[in-house]
């Protein structure tokens, strides 16, 4: 059995530390001051899907296409998390998150970024021969 969660994520932009989680959509954008500089924290909203594979919880974090594990599926969701956070981390330290955002699907509106509208999640099977 597959459990989605919606997910968000602060990406501090010119720092390499996360600020932190938030849940409401309209958070997306903010300035922080820290010190005597002022930042840009961009919230990127992911879903995740988690998942049994034997003794460990496989997590698959949508649309960034990013993958983690764990012993738990709390062990897996702080893996895929931080996953996350490094994966985003790189691309912005590389100067490259704009290009890898939009390859994922998400949209830029203004300074903000949202992330692709599902349709749906879906269950198939089908046979094969054996």
């Amino acid at each position: 059995m597959a459990v989605v969660v919606g997910c968000s994520w602060f990406v501090v932009c010119g720092q390499s530390f996360v600020v932190g989680r938030v849940n409401r959509a309209s958070e997306l954008t903010r300035q922080f001051r820290l010190g005597a500089a002022s930042v840009t924290v961009m919230q990127i909203e992911y879903t995740i899907q988690i998942w049994r594979e034997g003794d460990q919880y496989v997590v698959h974090a949508m649309p960034l296409d990013v993958a983690s594990a764990g012993a738990t599926p709390e062990a897996a969701r702080a893996a895929v998390h931080e996953a996350v956070k490094l994966f985003l981390d790189t691309a912005r330290a590389h100067g490259t998150l704009a290009e890898v955002l939009e390859d994922a699907g998400y949209a830029q509106v203004g300074d903000e970024w949202q992330s692709p509208g599902w349709v749906g999640i879906e269950r198939y099977s089908t046979t094969s021969a054996a």
